[in-house]
């Protein structure tokens, strides 16, 4: 069919919420015919879609197929691999056709997205085996669905939204996998007012009740980050033809180890054109400024891609300042395009690279040091060559002084860029040199002083890259929530003569201090800590005095826990290049190491013995860089639960790390979402500040709401002075109020205002603000508003819970605006109500999926966040030590019972964790009786066998009605959960004893697994979590 030009028509007006889509929907539509898209009322249906695909692609590949050739070309580019679609869309393909002549075809014009033609359709319908979806609006590129654009009434919420798409992506049988709309790259969800966008991926890439739930959906922004959310506005600036296909083909990444499509944000983008903009135009250097945990790496890795295709540009070397890091971006590299750069191992294996004219080597990540070396005639190398009687690395070199070579410098505001940046400008006029910094070097923090013409002054990041090309600020980031705001805990001691700021506290009340706090600014040990401290010999002490206090604390108190105490610190250099280069960025290190260098290393030794015995190890200080590497894998190691570590370590006697005492280290570069205090004994200021604050501060979910910082020096004067200089353009007040969190009194009163508001919600329902009336709540549009009111109240406790500053009447304050236990109680009314609107949720989705339209109700747009509502304290394990000691309560002398069965209750009925299970541990508790003196042991035995015998009986309660033997039942079932996988023919064999017409039998089926479904949905539920496929169609 030969493509229609048309002027949209909307469908005829219906008393109805759809209604305002359908004008939503006209009005798009007609803005993106005025972006010169082809709009294509014609295509309706999947037999349309593919006729216009097939024009489009014989065009563009000058072929002619056969109806034969189409239908096996479509059976092999069709594809339920989201990654795999991806990469066919990408790439130069290839097909055999019946002939058997080969045809290299591309779906697409690969070599230049603006001239591939650009449409619109709307209300496409396609039904594939048990589903049967509508879709809003696609953008065809070429012929192939590459944008689905959901077009919604009611206020979005952003994360529902995405989960309503992801979830009818995964229906079986869905058009997503089993049509050409698997090659679908980007969604966009609108409302009008708000537009979200996110890359697709395939299912396991949206883990959206999993504990870590930052999930990639953004707004648009332009390049001072002012967001571009009006539909209309975001089609004008991220729909235009020509820029749609430069995000799909360039600003996109498939990161192949991960097999996952990866959307650079905006911010991003607006760098990598700079850079490639400054080179095109061969205007100078320049510097990009993003705040810590913006996602630099993958921003410097596209523009050295790009660069690789850039015929005028000899070499693009990215280069950083330690080896870690070296091995850290490469690693980074590598993951989002497999192989791309190598290790250099040494520097003649850089300089080797640097001549070589593989592609392969057109990009390297190497080391400012093994760089230096290469340039610098008076290094010991390349003494070593003209000794040889062989070029030196730098006369090897002098092929490539004339050509185009691009530096991209990661950390730029280090010193010794500027040390090596001179050496380099000389041996490279042509260079053009960029640098990627999150804190960069203004007069106001520079130590480095330069002397032109008689004219002393200070040494600036802009100084050695002429000009800033973008900026992204921490402020600018908290904003968008890419990074969290900071809680600041200025430590004042008791007592009439307290230290003046930057004074030094004595150790031992700095460790008692830590003591107290750390349970609540780790949420209970949820996350973990970093202790910073002066010097070597500091942390030398304070490793030595944990270890002393927390003995006697232990002695003193056989239930105290101590926490795992780490220590890290380079050792002396002594001639080891790798360390000596660690050091160029550890000052104080370097420094400290040059006093007593035997007494350091002792000292080190003896550290590292203590952490072999408790982690299991074997490192020493001759394979230190081992040492420090497994040091900040057990930092991240904290995601993981005890139970799950102790399975796959059982002979480590200890996993993880509480706190990692240090000087320099760990404070710039590391990044781990489950770090989020900082516990500060050194004085810092400017960038050194915010780059130590920074490792706190990476988002993870709800549990973790800032980064904290426990300051045991009176910090306060350095820490404006720092908000002030790296604030962007807001000013020191804007700026720290963006930065802060609130004071604990100004969140006790919104504590306050919103059970107060709890309260008014439930008396204007004629109920009293008490959690057993929940219960008593009429309609779902009432439940949803409990969730909203109810949600906003723990958020806020959550928040105050990791206060470390509250004093006793703020303790006081809050139990009086809701006591403990009521608290809990609300939280065991919030899970029970929340899981019931879930099923809904998921029901709806089921009955209107594809359909377009607004939810039924206010339930259709909650977000329930259980991840709030999840204990790091309670787990398995720990129910059934409560369940062994209340067995064995009374046992000894006839003391006091300390936990009643209804408290026991409680605690399980309030946490997210046992929502699946709840009403099995619930009912086990019931049997149990105080005084009976059972084990832990014996309560896990217990507890199995009762589920066991409570599943067999709901089984053979169900065999019975349906005149089945219990036994093949339970055969049935025990099948389905150990593959996760339906079987029809499986259900026919049950069946065939009753002997049933293929009527009565196909009734009979049905009623059975009208009862199976959500039986087998539970247990699969507490085998994981994973769907069980095939089970769609009976549900």
């Amino acid at each position: 069919m030969s493509s229609l030009t048309t002027s949209y028509a909307p469908a005829p007006v219906k008393p109805s919420l759809a209604v305002k889509e359908d004008q939503i929907e006209y009005g798009f539509i007609g803005k993106l015919q005025g972006l010169k898209y082809e709009y294509r009322p014609d295509i309706r249906d999947r037999a349309a879609l593919e006729r216009n695909f097939r024009e489009k692609f014989e065009a563009l590949n000058r072929v002619h197929l056969t109806d034969g050739e189409f239908a096996r070309l479509l059976d092999e580019i069709v594809t339920p691999d989201v990654f795999t679609a991806a990469k066919t869309l990408r790439g130069i393909n290839a097909f055999t056709r019946e002939d058997g002549t080969p045809l290299n075809y591309t779906l697409v014009n690969i070599k230049d997205w603006c001239k591939n033609t650009f449409e619109v359709v709307n209300q496409l319908r396609i039904s594939t085996d048990y589903s049967h979806h509508r879709y809003d609006v696609l953008i065809l590129i070429n012929g192939v669905p590459c944008v689905q654009v959901e077009l919604k009434t009611l206020t979005i919420n952003p994360r529902r939204a995405m989960e309503q798409i992801v979830d009818y992506k995964n229906d079986p049988g869905n058009g997503y996998t089993k049509t050409l709309l698997s090659f679908l790259q980007l969604f966009i969800v609108s409302n009008r007012t708000n537009t979200y966008y996110f890359a697709n991926n395939n299912a396991r890439h949206f883990a959206f009740n999993a504990d870590e739930r930052f999930l990639p959906i953004y707004q648009f922004a332009d390049e001072a980050n002012k967001k571009i959310t009006q539909l209309d506005e975001f089609a004008d600036k991220f729909l235009g033809k020509c820029t749609l296909g430069q995000t799909i083909s360039r600003y996109m990444v498939l990161v192949a180890s991960e097999q996952k499509l990866l959307m650079m944000r905006p911010y991003q983008v607006y760098a990598v054109k700079a850079i490639v903009d400054c080179i095109h135009q061969n205007c100078g250097n320049g510097y990009i400024w993003h705040t810590t945990g913006s996602g630099k790496t993958l921003t410097s890795f596209k523009a050295s891609t790009l660069l690789k295709d850039n015929p005028d540009v000899e070499k693009c070397l990215f280069v950083v300042d330690r080896k870690d890091l070296d091995r850290q971006t490469r690693e980074e590299f590598n993951r989002f395009q497999e192989g791309c750069v190598e290790e250099n191992t040494n520097t003649a294996t850089l300089v080797r690279r640097l001549l070589s004219e593989d592609y392969a080597d057109k990009v390297i990540v190497t080391t400012i040091q093994k760089l230096g070396l290469a340039l610098d005639e008076n290094s010991k190398r390349n003494k070593q060559q003209k000794k040889d009687g062989k070029a030196t690395y730098k006369e090897q070199l002098a092929p490539l002084a004339n050509k185009r070579i691009v530096f991209i410098f990661d950390e730029c505001h280090r010193s010794q860029f500027g040390d090596n940046h001179q050496a380099i400008k000389e041996f490279f006029p042509k260079a053009q040199l960029f640098g990627f910094t999150g804190t960069p070097i203004f007069e106001a923090n520079s130590s480095r002083t330069q002397i032109e013409d008689e004219h002393a002054s200070m040494k600036t990041t802009e100084d050695l890259f002429q000009k800033q090309l973008h900026a992204y600020t921490i402020t600018h980031a908290i904003e968008d929530a890419n990074v969290l705001r900071f809680h600041v805990d200025y430590y004042k001691p008791e007592g009439k003569n307290p230290p003046r700021p930057g004074e030094a506290l004595a150790k031992k009340a700095v460790i008692e201090a830590i003591l107290a706090k750390h349970d609540t600014a780790t949420a209970h040990r949820r996350f973990n800590a970093v202790l910073a401290t002066a010097s070597i010999n500091d942390a030398i002490e304070y490793h030595r005095l944990f270890d002393e206090i927390q003995q006697a604390r232990q002695a003193a108190d056989p239930a105290f826990v101590p926490l795992n105490i780490a220590c890290v610190f380079s050792p002396p250099a002594e001639g080891d290049a790798d360390v000596r280069q660690i050091q160029e960025d550890l000052p104080q290190e370097k420094e400290d190491n040059q006093v007593d260098p035997e007494g350091k290393k002792a000292a080190l030794k003896a550290i590292l013995a203590r952490y072999n015995a408790r982690y299991g190890t074997n490192h020493s200080t001759a394979e230190f860089d081992l040492y420090y590497q497994d040091v900040q894998k057990r930092i991240k190691d904290h995601q993981w639960p005890d139970a799950d570590l102790r399975k796959a370590f059982p002979a480590a006697p200890h996993h993880k790390i509480d706190i990692t005492i240090v000087v320099d280290m760990l404070l710039t570069g590391f990044d781990s979402k489950y770090l989020n205090t900082l516990y500060v004994d050194k004085n810092l200021k400017h960038h050194g500040l915010i780059q130590a604050f920074s490792r706190t501060n990476r988002v993870l979910n709800g549990t973790k709401p800032y980064g904290n910082i426990l300051d045991f020096r009176q910090q306060q004067a350095n820490v404006d002075a720092a908000i002030a200089l790296f604030s962007g353009e807001k000013t020191g007040e804007q700026a720290r109020e963006i930065w802060l969190v609130d004071k604990a009194p100004v969140v006790i009163q919104k504590l306050d205002a919103a059970v107060q508001k709890l309260a008014d919600f439930m008396q204007s329902q004629g109920l009293a603000c008490t959690p057993e009336a929940v219960h008593s709540l009429k309609g779902d549009d009432a439940r949803a508003a409990f969730i909203q009111n109810f949600k906003e109240v723990q958020r806020l406790k959550t928040q105050l819970d990791q206060y470390t500053d509250l004093t006793a009447d703020n303790a006081t304050a809050i139990e009086h605006i809701l006591p403990a236990e009521q608290l809990q109680a609300f939280r065991g009314a919030y899970l029970e109500t929340a899981q019931r609107l879930k099923a809904q949720q998921a029901q709806h989705d089921k009955d209107s999926e594809g359909q377009g339209g607004a939810a039924a109700d206010a339930v259709d747009q909650l977000d329930f966040e259980f991840v709030l509502f999840a204990s790091s304290v309670i787990d398995y394990d720990y129910i059934m030590g409560l369940m062994s000691r209340y067995s064995q309560q009374g046992l000894q002398g006839g003391g006091k019972q300390k936990m009643t069965k209804d408290e026991l209750l409680g605690l399980i009925l309030s946490d997210a964790k046992f929502m699946n299970e709840r009403d099995d541990i619930a009912a086990y508790i019931h049997t149990l009786k105080a005084g009976e003196g059972l084990s832990e042991a014996a309560i896990r035995e217990g507890y199995t066998k009762f589920k066991k015998e409570k599943d067999s009986a709901e089984l053979a309660s169900i065999a019975t009605r349906h005149l089945l033997a219990p036994a093949a039942l339970q055969a049935f079932v025990d099948g389905i959960l150990q593959r996760m996988i339906f079987d029809g023919e499986v259900l026919s064999d049950l069946m065939a004893p009753l002997d049933l017409g293929w009527k009565a039998r196909a009734q009979a089926e049905t009623a059975l697994m009208k009862e199976l479904v959500p039986l087998l949905q539970k247990r699969a539920e507490q085998h994981g979590g994973r769907e069980i496929s095939g089970l769609s169609a009976y549900e």
